[in-house]
Order: structure tokens, then sequence, then C-alpha cells
């Protein structure tokens, strides 16, 4: 029986960032990666308006028996080329957060993530890519990348050239190969828990971490605009927009608080145990590096034990030395002044 047009059209308005209608066609690579992406970032599940008559004719001519498919090259779709550089970038980056504690991370776990990525978006519809390749070209390229924080976007850009470079169109479907949902479901399924498995872990086991890394690639980002100040301010205001929206509408309160809390770590503002690290040092919330340092030294050389006497002396030198290593960590190199 034919797909019907009207039928995916609902599908799609009902669960369209979920692929509930990609799934009723039968392409279930572009349902996960809806569902992982919650419909390619909610902008590809919009595009999909005009797209849905397209995606059904694909359906019905794959159930018919003497379906063929094109030998030649297929086009080079832009779409699809920025699709699987930004899912690569976003692989990496949720691998980055989940399993960077992993010492084998950036040989092995990093360019598999990425390949993965790329190489999902690049088996939507009709086409495919070459795995291997495209695997090669990011083990090479993260070999090179060792250790970086921004590894996940040149490994992507590699793999998404390589699979260009190797596109071609998957075989015809026979209609005696379709499998029944189950099946499929249970894959989608161990596909799901495969990707967020390592994420969740890392939320509720370590929430902490997550948000100063996640603060680490903004800031990354944001000082990379520092020879343009305007935008780097436009950046600052578009992540600030929910906190203001919130103030606007409650007026104040716990949640805006909350929020505020979570912006001070986004943003690499001080949080309240930094505020109370520069307290403890006797310093200004605008102190740069250099004068964390010498307040420090300074008050060393009063409370360290060797010479003072006192008995509260060991405790307030442990105290001073706290405060010292959780501001050293927030003023990484970057943010010196």
């Amino acid at each position: 029986m034919g797909k019907s047009v009207m039928l995916t059209y609902a599908l799609w308005v009902v669960g369209g960032p979920f692929g509930l209608h990609h799934l009723y066609l039968g392409r279930d690579n572009h349902a996960l990666l809806w569902m992982l992406t919650l419909g390619g970032f909610g902008f590809g599940w919009i595009r999909e308006f005009l797209r849905i008559p397209a995606y059904v004719r694909e359906a019905n001519q794959d159930s018919v028996e003497d379906r063929r498919r094109p030998t030649n090259l297929p086009p080079l779709h832009p779409v699809r080329f920025i699709g699987q550089a930004c899912v690569g970038i976003y692989f990496g980056t949720v691998a980055m957060i989940g399993l960077n504690s992993l010492s084998f991370f950036y040989l092995i776990v990093l360019p598999i993530s990425v390949a993965v990525g790329v190489h999902l978006v690049s088996n939507v519809g009709q086409q495919t890519s070459d795995l291997q390749k495209t695997l090669t070209a990011c083990l090479v390229t993260s070999s090179l990348l060792y250790g970086s924080a921004f590894a996940p976007l040149p490994i992507s850009l590699a793999a998404t050239v390589t699979a260009a470079q190797h596109r071609r169109f998957k075989p015809p479907r026979s209609p005696r190969s379709t499998q029944t949902l189950a099946p499929r479901l249970f894959r989608l399924t161990l596909a799901l828990v495969a990707f967020s498995a390592p994420l969740g872990f890392c939320i509720f086991h370590n929430t902490t971490a997550t948000l100063y890394y996640l603060s680490d690639c903004i800031a990354a980002l944001l000082d990379f605009f520092w020879f343009v100040p305007w935008l780097r301010h436009m950046l600052e205001s578009i992540l600030l927009m929910p906190y203001r929206i919130l103030c606007a509408v409650t007026g104040g309160g716990y949640y805006e608080e909350t929020w505020r809390k979570v912006l001070e770590i986004l943003l690499r503002e001080y949080t309240e145990r930094e505020k109370d690290a520069l307290r403890v040092l006797s310093l200004h919330t605008d102190a740069s590096l250099e004068e964390i340092n010498q307040g420090y030294r300074k008050l060393v050389k009063i409370w360290h034990p060797d010479h003072n006497p006192s008995t509260e002396a060991e405790d307030v030198f442990l105290k001073i030395q706290q405060a010292y290593e959780l501001l050293q960590r927030w003023h990484r190199p970057r943010h010196s002044k």
C-alpha cells in the first residue's frame, strides 16, 4: 500500500521534530537524525513542509519491484553538506561533554563520534557515502589536533569533505526486504541509548564539570570575536536574553536567581563561591590575575604556619590556598589582562 501525503503531513505536525513522519515513510536514518537533533535543530523540520511530497514519492517508488537508481554521482547539495558538518560538530561536542575523561578519547572516541554524525546525515534519503574513508579522515585529523577544545570543528569539516567526495546512491530496496516495525524500533532505541547514555551520566553525576565545560566553549567563542567588539556584545546579549525576559515577566524572585547563577557559569562571570574567594584574598571583583598573585603572596607571608605561630594560622592559610587555586582555575590564560 502506498504512503499518504495527508497522513505524512499529519505526522509531521504531531511528531515532526521526533521524526515520526520519517518513521512512517521508512526513512529510519532520517528519523534517527531528527530524534537526536530535534528536527535538525528545528530548522530542518520547518524546511520539510515543502519537501514532504517528494519524500512520499520516494517512499512509494521504493515499494516498486523494478525500482532503479542512477549509477552516476549524486549532486552535491549545500543543505546536506552543511548538515553533515553541523551534526558532526554536535556529535563531537556531546562526546567531549560525556566522555572526555577517557585516556584514548582524542585518538578513538572523538573521531568515531564525529564520523558517525557525518555518516548519519550522509545516509539520509537515497544517498550514502563511504564510512571507512570518512572515519579515516576523522582519525587523521583528530591525531593532529590532540587535546584541542575546538577539535570537533576541523574534524567534522574534514569528514564532511571526504563524505561529499565519496557520495553515491544507495542500491534499490526490494519490497521483500522491508522489515516490520518492531526490529526497526529496536535498532532506533539502541542508537538513542548509545547517544544519550554518556551525556545523561555526565549531566546527572557531574553537573558542575558539564557546566564549566560549556562555559569554556562559550567563553572561547566570545573571545574569538575580541577584535569585533560589537559582534561580541551582540552574542552576549543573545545569551542573556532568556534571563532578561525572565526578569521582565516575573519581576525577580527565586527563578531569576537560579537562572542568573547558571548564566554566571556560562558567561564566565564570578560565582558566589569565587566572590568568597576574592574576599578571602581581600580583592575586588575586577582584580586581574597579577593582582590575585600579589594578594596571595602577601597573605602567605602573614599566615603561613612557618611564619605565624598562632593557632588559627593553619586554618586561615588553608582557606587562602583554596581561594587562590579556585581563582587560578577561573583565570585561564585567555582571561588574563
